[in-house]
């Protein structure tokens, strides 16, 4: 018997949760999620579907979307109320299975093999979800269902907004078989251009490939993808409450217009540290290394880590231990198109830690006042907004100079 896997993946998720606070009128217009909404040179984080209509893309910059749509409304980003949204629609799926597996804020498998007979069958029970979730918290979800995990997001992205999406072994060769191979899961653009250059467009030719051939094309990604074109993932859905904990907590950036020089690359390390260490506090962690990864225009990527005696979890100390990573692996004149900051080696933010006395130290007091602080931005966004506060160096050169305050 096959198993009975559904994908659900919020609509526009971060956009969507803005739009909650929003009147009717407000809501039809074309909208983003973004930076500094003053700054032509902040990103576009999530738009909703009439912002789509204008060709707004995720991370391009707000002045490239601005120039596509003038009247663009441009709302600050609250990550604190999307993880609060996110817990409360995993909470949802969970009264439908023990077996709810996240993948991303905005995204989860549930295998409801075992019980769907509950509430209608496999379609049934998509829309059961789907209509629960508008109802408590007026988001909208779209939904694949199938017999693997791979093919049930194939589903999910098959239809949108609010819709489900049954892809069955029988719907294989017509639904799936069409679609880009860049559909599919971890197909990214440097093994795209691999599969294009040996004729390799759609999943069905992917599927038609032997595996040997794209072991040797692709190493054990081929593998995995002969497996997946050919719906023979079998990937267990995790139990929600078993799942390990965060070992890492990361935030990474694909910048529409590569970082070129030292100060564009200090500006977008200083932003996605800022991020990380936000999100280490709301986790109650601390870290004892840093991580950082860079890949350039030519898919040429690096990885470089830190490691401390002590932990931390200031905006400061993760900065400028990212920066140093960067500054002595990376050339700054060449273009940076991704970067990546990563808390890694997490503990609790009361574990007791091996730590010189504060006699012995002389930076202790210093490391103390910078974690106030950052306590103190912390208050202040939630309760007015992640963009209400924030360090001078994120703000448009042409509001004000850069200074190097960090």
């Amino acid at each position: 018997m096959d198993r009975v896997i559904l994908h659900c993946d919020l609509n526009g998720f971060y956009a969507s949760v803005e739009s909650l606070s929003l009147d009717e009128e407000t809501r039809k217009k074309p909208m983003v999620v973004g930076g500094d909404a003053k700054s032509r040179h902040g990103i576009v984080l999530a738009k909703n579907e009439a912002a789509k209509k204008y060709g707004i893309v995720t991370a391009e910059t707000l002045y490239q979307a601005r120039k596509k749509c003038p009247d663009l409304l441009v709302l600050p980003p609250h990550h604190a109320l999307y993880a609060h949204y996110s817990k409360v629609v995993n909470a949802i799926y969970v009264r439908y299975s023990d077996y709810v597996e996240k993948f991303g804020i905005d995204e989860s498998w549930i295998d409801i093999t075992h019980s769907m007979h509950l509430f209608g069958g496999p379609e049934a029970t998509a829309h059961a979800i789907r209509e629960t979730v508008k109802k408590e918290t007026g988001l909208t979800i779209s939904v694949g269902v199938s017999f693997n995990k791979i093919f049930a997001k194939l589903g999910s992205d098959y239809r949108k907004p609010d819709a489900v999406t049954v892809i069955m072994r029988e719907d294989v060769k017509r639904m799936v078989h069409p679609m880009p191979v860049s559909n599919l899961l971890f197909v990214g653009k440097a093994t795209l251009r691999i599969l294009e250059a040996n004729g390799i467009y759609t999943i069905g030719d992917l599927a038609k490939k032997e595996e040997v051939f794209l072991s040797r094309l692709l190493g054990k990604q081929g593998s995995m993808l002969y497996r997946y074109a050919r719906g023979l993932d079998e990937e267990p859905v995790k139990k929600y409450y078993e799942q390990e904990e965060a070992k890492t907590i990361g935030n990474s950036m694909t910048f529409a217009k590569s970082l070129v020089g030292k100060e564009e690359i200090k500006t977008g390390t200083l932003r996605l540290a800022d991020v990380v260490a936000q999100r280490l506090r709301e986790a109650k962690k601390r870290c004892y290394g840093v991580q950082i990864g860079i890949k350039d225009d030519d898919f040429v990527s690096i990885s470089r880590q830190k490691k401390f005696k002590n932990s931390i979890c200031s905006t400061k100390d993760i900065y400028q231990t990212a920066f140093a990573l960067i500054a002595e692996a990376w050339e700054m004149s060449k273009p940076v198109r991704l970067l990546n900051v990563t808390a890694i080696h997490l503990c609790e933010e009361n574990q007791e830690q091996e730590q010189m006395s504060f006699f012995e130290s002389p930076l202790a007091s210093e490391e103390t006042k910078y974690e106030k602080a950052d306590a103190v931005l912390d208050e202040i966004r939630r309760k007015y907004g992640e963009e209400s506060v924030g360090f001078a160096r994120l703000l448009d050169k042409n509001e004000k100079k850069k200074k190097d305050e960090l």
